[in-house]
């Protein structure tokens, strides 16, 4: 036993700092990876669950090799040339990592029916983040066997490396997700906790003399990845991006179009937040929800106050003010970074107050009441379960005025029993004796209005013909045609029991399944001719 080898290894604080920076490099990678893919295929806890696993297979496997290693060629070259090829590999994640998703997604969507979400988050690990992390777990047992030079002290030369780890693990846990991703991007993490593991792999070869070649090849290969890399962006194939960048919570993107300015947070899954250039309405689920002021009867009461929970960059606030110009307008935004794009692009009137906070945390820390809340905190499959429970519900209705209405934004439309939006509807109506659904045409929409106050259904079209606004009026019109009651049934989701992403997830194969169809068929058909001749 012992270093042998360089003469920086009989310096067990190098040791020490190899499994620091190993340990620290494998947890920003892990939270670097959920936000290389949450654009893609969202930040659900299916998604975290795939990443998670496969890593920890990574360095299990990395682990027993390792250490087999050691046994049978300890040569400590060996191990810091891991170093710098998973160092290069890492840097390369963010230059060539994208291609790789929408290929693997691409691949998948014409043959897999079920699960896309689970196989294409897999497989992109696997392919991904595996190599990578298979080769930092070698790094344990190759420092033990460097640094025990007797049985005696073998416990504490142990727990010294695994006290070095984890505290590297938990910097690099706390520092990507505060510092380094915020400040400036997922890429450039990438980069720079790869750098940091080529440091250390130049120390130890530069202290040792040998071969640089392999070596100037590494860190030329890490400059090429370094400068393209980090100045690539996620939706690689649109141009003329007025804002791209990321915030503690989502990835962001501002788009600018002759019509609208758009928000997206999450690149497959379109507009989140959008501000339209002329009078007109947006035409999207926005419009649709505009019902939910017109049965409170906004326009006649006294004071009336509205409710965002999910403000976004203000798109419902926005048409509140301009419609109902008498309602006092707040809104809650746990990403404060969309906030400020709010006033530098989507022009929220700066008197509508806007509070960083979780939804349902806002409401449990406020005595306020309102006529109206509304409820735009679902997107694709990533529904926040606190926000889907009937406590959740209950919560909102204990902060309504006795004639107020709920209004939510449900992203999937699904029709069966035990599906995700039965589920949602019923835990809605353990709280409102009344809950209406309108599709939004053309789009994946579906509007709920809940209330408990009888006499509101009958006074909405009162309130829908005293609207001054031609267009409002006669969209209400249409919502009033597209209304359909809930019946209320026995399936409720629960603050201890809201599997919302896995059934969200199988909506959204539902869906894809319907989409998709007509390009696999061409697809099995033609083959790939086929399939472009159906796309273009």
């Amino acid at each position: 036993m012992g270093t042998g080898g360089a003469p920086i290894l009989r310096n067990r604080y190098f040791l020490y700092a190899t499994e620091f920076f190993a340990g620290m490099a494998v947890m920003a990678v892990e939270l670097g990876a959920s936000r290389l893919m949450a654009p893609y295929f969202s930040s659900s806890q299916i998604v975290w669950t795939m990443i998670i696993g496969t890593i920890m297979i990574a360095m299990a496997l990395g682990n027993v090799w390792g250490g087999k290693l050691a046994d049978k060629d300890p040569d400590p070259a060996k191990l810091y040339r891991r170093l710098i090829i998973a160092a290069v590999w890492i840097a390369l994640i963010p230059l060539v990592g994208k291609y790789i998703i929408m290929a693997i997604a691409g691949m998948l969507i014409v043959a897999i029916d079920i699960h896309l979400l689970i196989w294409a988050s897999f497989l992109t690990c696997l392919v991904l983040f595996v190599f990578p992390l298979f080769l930092l777990g070698t790094v344990t047992p190759s420092l033990v066997k460097y640094a025990v030079n007797s049985l005696d002290s073998t416990g504490s030369i142990v727990g010294m490396l695994g006290a070095c780890n984890t505290i590297g693990s938990i910097i690099g846990t706390f520092l990507p997700t505060f510092v380094t991703i915020p400040a400036v991007g997922t890429a450039v993490t990438f980069i720079i906790f790869s750098g940091v593991l080529l440091v250390i792999g130049l120390i130890y070869f530069i202290s040792s003399g040998g071969n640089k070649g392999p070596l100037a090849l590494g860190v030329l290969v890490f400059l090429i990845a370094s400068v393209f890399g980090s100045s690539s962006h996620f939706a690689f194939w649109q141009e003329g991006l007025t804002y791209e960048g990321e915030s503690m919570y989502n990835y962001l993107q501002v788009r600018d179009t002759p019509r609208s300015t758009i928000l997206s947070t999450n690149v497959l899954f379109g507009v989140q937040s959008i501000r339209m250039k002329g009078e007109e309405l947006t035409g999207m689920y926005y419009d649709y929800a505009l019902a939910g002021p017109v049965l409170a009867g906004i326009s006649e009461k006294e004071n009336p106050k509205i409710l965002i929970l999910g403000m976004g960059t203000g798109t419902f606030a926005s048409q509140c003010r301009k419609y109902f110009p008498n309602a006092a307008i707040e809104g809650v935004e746990i990403d404060e970074a969309i906030t400020g794009l709010s006033h530098k692009y989507f022009d929220l009137p700066s008197d509508i107050p806007v509070t960083t906070y979780d939804g349902r945390a806002f409401l449990a820390g406020t005595g306020e009441k309102y006529d109206v809340i509304l409820v735009d905190a679902y997107q694709d499959i990533t529904i926040p379960f606190q926000m889907s429970s009937r406590e959740f519900f209950g919560l909102v209705r204990d902060h309504l005025n006795p004639s107020g209405v709920m209004v939510v934004n449900m992203n999937l439309k699904t029709n069966g029993e035990g599906e995700i939006n039965e589920y949602l509807l019923n835990s809605m109506g353990t709280a409102f004796s009344h809950v209406y659904t309108a599709d939004v045409p053309n789009q994946t929409n579906r509007e709920v209005y809940a209330w408990n106050d009888s006499s509101l259904a009958d006074s909405f079209e009162k309130n829908r013909l005293s609207l001054k606004d031609h267009d409002l009026r006669t969209l209400m019109g249409e919502v009033r045609l597209a209304a359909a009651p809930h019946t209320q049934g026995d399936h409720i989701f629960t603050d201890d029991k809201a599997p919302v992403e896995f059934m969200g997830m199988q909506a959204l194969d539902a869906m894809m399944r319907e989409e998709i169809g007509p390009y696999k068929e061409a697809y099995r058909i033609g083959g790939v001719r086929g399939l472009l001749d159906a796309v273009l």
